[in-house]
């Protein structure tokens, strides 16, 4: 049994027999597969599926309560990160194990700097660094300091230092949930050229699209265990391996319901504002969900805000079921029913520190308090509990922090926080991003009782098949500008990403 060996190419990574026990709880339950060398092998399933804990196994963060692993034709145990690393594994997590402070180089080479006497030679490791960057991300400066690097940049640099420590075993965990259309083609390219290089690549991503365009073979999980391996993605189809995670197809993910709708609720002529190009007209009705599709960049995260009164107009009007709208500010949008669930809703829509309740009730707070402005303790509870049951946010209790939730259990609180006041439209900005199927499903039912309630609203969505599945009509933009509206039946891949391309200028 060797705890420490020297990586090779071209070994395979076997789990065997893997189990994990917390306090109480069964994370993993026999787990057995191999990643074989040279392939992408895709880890699915929904949030507390497992996927995670078994990373943190293989990169010796937690180490198994039975079973072992085997690279190659060894038995290895990890009885710390540093294990895993010496034995030419590296994961790569979503939160990125960079120092920020610190420069790329230093980043590259932290813990084996080139140095003598205890002077680091500077020159060397900007030379080392440069090389390591050769052919993988050239334009980055090893001199910069990490935090200013974007994100797409910073995974490069994370995949740098794991080929700077030699690493044959590479997991990636939710890679792309934050980059943009031309970071994930380079990333896809990258791992791609890894996997070529024979080594072994574990890929975790809830994105159909990415798991079938990169990955050579899946493994399924539910519940901590292993549901069934494909060694072949032409051995399943998406709706067959999305019925294999949740137990339902495709069709009764997005469980689209036609529905009547009413009149004219939010309409908008000529705005202008931040981030748009050309003025923005369209109206959305009570009951209807309209899309709102476009690559990064293209603005519709930019019209939402100045729809939230997050951002200012220059131009143009809002009129909301038929009567003029002025949003100063937030709270102004707010007082009249119109509802943001924000992209970004680590930064914006929770307060991490705050329990499930307080998040929950923290905007409609104001219009419960008692007779002297203090906190409706039985309201607020009454509610908290209400909203949990309603929206089926899994907790243990309300009084659990926010920011150990999934982020679809999240997400769901925050749908919880509108839900306990008057709304007229909610606009859902990327509102499944890094969710797990299963809980997109639920936040798709929401969705729909919201619609079937005379809510209009505004879902912006990068993922071609969302928009596809659950909008009843789709508007498209481009470059800060509307491109196009189809209805429907009219919306089809080719038609949608022909409109959001950018055009080009003569």
């Amino acid at each position: 049994m060797d705890a420490v060996r020297q990586p090779v190419l071209n070994d395979s990574l076997a789990f065997q027999n893997i189990g994990k026990t917390f306090p109480g709880v069964n994370a993993l339950s026999d787990i057995s597969f191999t990643a074989r060398p040279g392939s992408v092998h895709a880890l699915m399933g929904e949030n507390g599926a497992g996927k995670s804990t078994l990373l943190k196994v293989l990169g010796g963060y937690y180490q198994p309560s039975s079973g072992h692993l085997r690279i190659g034709e060894h038995e290895v145990v990890f009885r710390n990160t540093a294990d895993s690393i010496r034995n030419g594994v590296a994961v790569i997590h979503q939160e990125l194990q960079l120092v920020p402070e610190m420069t790329v180089a230093e980043n590259l080479f932290l813990g084996h700097l080139p140095a003598r006497y205890g002077i680091v030679n500077h020159r060397q490791l900007r030379q080392q660094a440069l090389q390591l960057l050769k052919g993988l991300a050239e334009e980055i400066d090893p001199n910069v300091r990490v935090g200013r690097l974007s994100l797409g940049q910073r995974q490069l640099v994370e995949i740098a230092k794991a080929l700077s420590r030699g690493a044959h075993v590479i997991a990636f965990d939710e890679p792309t949930s934050s980059l943009s259309a031309r970071e994930t083609e380079r990333l896809m390219a990258i791992i791609a050229r890894l996997r070529d290089e024979g080594r072994v690549v574990l890929y975790v991503s809830h994105r159909m699209e990415e798991v079938f365009h990169i990955c050579d073979a899946v493994t399924v999980f539910k519940d901590g265990r292993h549901v069934r391996t494909f060694e072949q993605m032409s051995e399943i189809t998406p709706d067959q391996l999305i019925t294999c995670m949740v137990g339902r197809s495709l069709d009764d993910i997005y469980d689209y319901r036609s529905r009547e709708k009413g009149g004219g609720c939010l309409s908008v002529s000529g705005l202008l504002g931040p981030g748009l190009q050309k003025p923005v007209s369209f109206e959305v009705c009570q009951g209807e969900i309209l899309g709102l599709f476009g690559l990064v960049g293209a603005g519709r995260t930019e019209l939402l805000r100045l729809l939230a009164g997050l951002e200012r107009h220059k131009a143009g009007s809002l009129a909301l079921k038929g009567e003029p709208l002025t949003l100063r500010s937030p709270r102004d949008a707010i007082a009249a029913g119109i509802l943001l669930c924000p992209e970004d809703r680590k930064k914006e829509g929770i307060v991490p520190l705050a329990s499930v309740a307080e998040n929950i009730n923290i905007s409609a707070r104001s219009s419960h308090a008692t007779w002297n402005c203090l906190i409706h303790g039985r309201w607020e509870k009454e509610n908290a509990e209400k909203q949990i049951r309603a929206l089926n946010v899994k907790t243990p209790t309300p009084d659990q922090r926010i920011k150990n939730l999934s982020g679809g259990n999240q997400q769901k609180a925050i749908l919880g926080r509108w839900l306990s006041m008057p709304m007229k439209v909610l606009l859902l900005d990327e509102p499944t991003r890094g969710i797990d199927i299963g809980a997109k499903s639920e936040i798709y039912q929401i969705i729909h009782s919201l619609a079937a309630k005379g809510i209009a609203v505004v879902v912006v969505s990068s993922d071609l098949m969302e928009i596809m599945g659950i909008a009843d009509r789709v508007m498209v933009m481009s470059e800060g500008a509307v491109t196009g509206e189809l209805s429907r039946t009219e919306a089809t891949e080719e038609k949608l990403l022909e409109l959001a391309l950018p055009r080009t200028r003569a």
